[in-house]
């Protein structure tokens, strides 16, 4: 049989034997119950719709589109199929396959991706991203989407064809750098024990792993310490306004985040090199810095790093109220000395501090100590004291107001993700108030308040959940602000009364008092004496 093409286009039954599959063919899934299905109709009736090919050499053919056709009539055992043949050039194809597959509602995301890739990839022509979206009929964004699905790593591409994450995953992880996508895949899933040895693995919906994104890699930039437009601060890395990782880089893929979280970094990694290198610039151009830690916890013996329990950080912005103009935060000294933060959160930021024992502003118990009238500030400590007391219970009655009035409308499982995402974030003395608000006590000495706490939220029920998340939230953002304020606004947005708290803990811290004054007062009872 003569199969030589006598035309530019022409239509004509070739043998099976004749026709090779492309290996630019986008699809890459063949769904088998499909085929079989395609297989039958083809016994019955024949290939309806011809499958279009372009020559190679004599009697050899490539399919440009029509892959799936070719299988199930080789399934269907059939000798020969209808064929289109035109002359394409190698551009001219993947064009045609991308078109072709595209109309069809079973081509598989990441299949699209890899065929917008291989046009993208094109020498001649030389194809942009505007270009393709106008050939294909998507918009930009849509095809700049589908071109970094090429981007995720091989376990996250092997779950994606398995169906075990969504488009919607995937397309979150294929934004992140390549080292942290590993993490935010584990991050997708949650083990549930259901009485087998091995927990099943169960996808969390998509908005919890962009909270785990927002909260574990992106970093916004405008809260950077350092020059973000210096090129030899990390000079393998350049500047961030070059970057590629930066969100601000690419509108099309983070058009929706820039709006509402302005521009961050990708890459964590990077951004801890840039700080890291930042406080060194500046610790090696103002060596008498003072060094200070933000973080809980002591220091290793020699480290220069001071405490926080060393120094007294003094606040820029003014008392909001006569409570907080007194305290010592809100006063300058004469021993106010810039510090840089090297450790615990804010590092790198420039903080005004007195780090001398003996001021008298912020350290006033060594400064009257040494005074004559010991009795008066004994007195003056006893009172702080006890307003402090007041205040903290205060604190937290109104806290527990505050978590009673919030109502339940999430699944626990939601809520569960939430509230341990969050205690993972306060550190270990807040944490120890949260498991003291929810009567959690050690039952040795060596039980972490954090352990404990992190077993109670497994059994604790959806209410319990909502009035921790509540609570934790609440104190997160105390650590950073001003926390009277923070209380507060929480109490207004739940109309809880603070007023009628304070006073009922000031009546009871004053019952204790006289409790204990009136103890003090009886006599007491004179010992038996041993019988003789």
């Amino acid at each position: 049989m003569e199969n030589t093409v006598l035309n530019a286009t022409e239509y004509r039954d070739l043998p099976l034997v004749s026709l090779n599959e492309s290996k630019t063919n986008p699809r890459r899934v063949f769904n088998d119950a499909a085929m079989q299905e395609l297989a039958a109709s083809i016994r019955a009736q024949g290939v309806l719709s011809p499958l279009l090919v372009r020559p190679l050499a004599e009697n050899s053919f490539e399919i440009v589109a029509g892959a799936r056709r070719y299988r199930a009539a080789q399934m269907a055992e059939v000798a020969t199929v209808p064929v289109r043949i035109v002359h394409l050039s190698d551009a001219e194809v993947l064009e045609a396959q991308l078109v072709e597959n595209l109309i069809r509602a079973e081509i598989h995301p990441m299949e699209e991706a890899e065929g917008f890739r291989a046009l993208l990839n094109l020498e001649e022509p030389n194809y942009s991203i505007e270009q393709i979206a106008a050939r294909v009929g998507k918009q930009p964004s849509f095809v700049a989407a589908r071109l970094k699905l090429t981007e995720l790593v091989p376990a996250a591409v092997e779950a994606f064809y398995a169906n075990e994450i969504g488009v919607g995953h995937a397309l979150l992880l294929a934004k992140l750098p390549a080292d942290q996508q590993k993490a935010a895949l584990s991050a997708c899933f949650k083990e549930v024990y259901n009485g087998e040895q091995k927990p099943a693995r169960v996808l969390l919906p998509l908005r919890n792993l962009q909270f785990w994104i927002e909260t574990n890699v992106l970093l916004a930039l405008k809260d950077a310490p350092f020059d973000k437009h210096e090129t030899q601060l990390v000079p393998a890395a350049g500047s961030c306004g070059d970057c590629p990782k930066r969100t601000g880089h690419n509108k099309l893929l983070f058009a929706d985040d820039l709006g509402r979280q302005g521009d961050r970094c990708t890459d964590p990694s990077c951004y801890q090199s840039k700080l890291a290198a930042h406080v060194a610039k500046v610790i090696a151009a103002k060596p008498e810095l003072v060094q200070i830690s933000t973080s809980y916890g002591t220091q290793k013996e020699g480290s220069p790093v001071l405490p926080r329990n060393k120094y007294t950080a003094i606040r820029d912005e003014k008392p909001k109220s006569k409570d907080e103009a007194t305290r010592p935060e809100f006063k300058v000294c004469k021993f106010a000395t810039d510090a840089i933060i090297t450790e615990g959160s804010d590092v790198g930021s420039i903080q005004k501090v007195c780090v001398n024992p003996d001021c008298p502003v912020h350290h006033p118990k060594k400064a009257t100590s040494a005074g004559t009238n010991d009795a008066q500030w004994k007195a003056e400590q006893e009172k702080r004291r006890k307003e402090e007391a007041i205040a903290n219970a205060t604190g937290l009655r109104v806290l527990s107001a505050i978590s009673a009035a919030v109502p339940v409308r999430v699944t626990k499982r939601d809520l569960l993700f939430v509230v341990e995402r969050l205690a993972n974030l306060l550190d270990e003395n807040r944490v120890a108030i949260l498991a003291r608000q929810f009567g959690i006590k050690k039952a040795k000495d060596n039980d972490s308040p954090a352990k404990l706490f992190a077993a109670f939220l497994r059994r604790a029920d959806e209410g319990a959940l909502v009035r921790i998340m509540v609570e934790a939230v609440i104190l997160l953002t105390a650590s950073r602000g001003n926390s009277a304020q923070v209380l507060r606004d929480a109490a207004t947005a739940y109309k809880v009364d603070t007023d009628a708290i304070a006073a009922k803990v000031k009546q009871e811290f004053t019952a204790k008092e006289r409790t204990r004054a009136e103890k003090k007062t009886t006599p007491k009872s004179r010992a038996k004496k041993p019988a003789a």
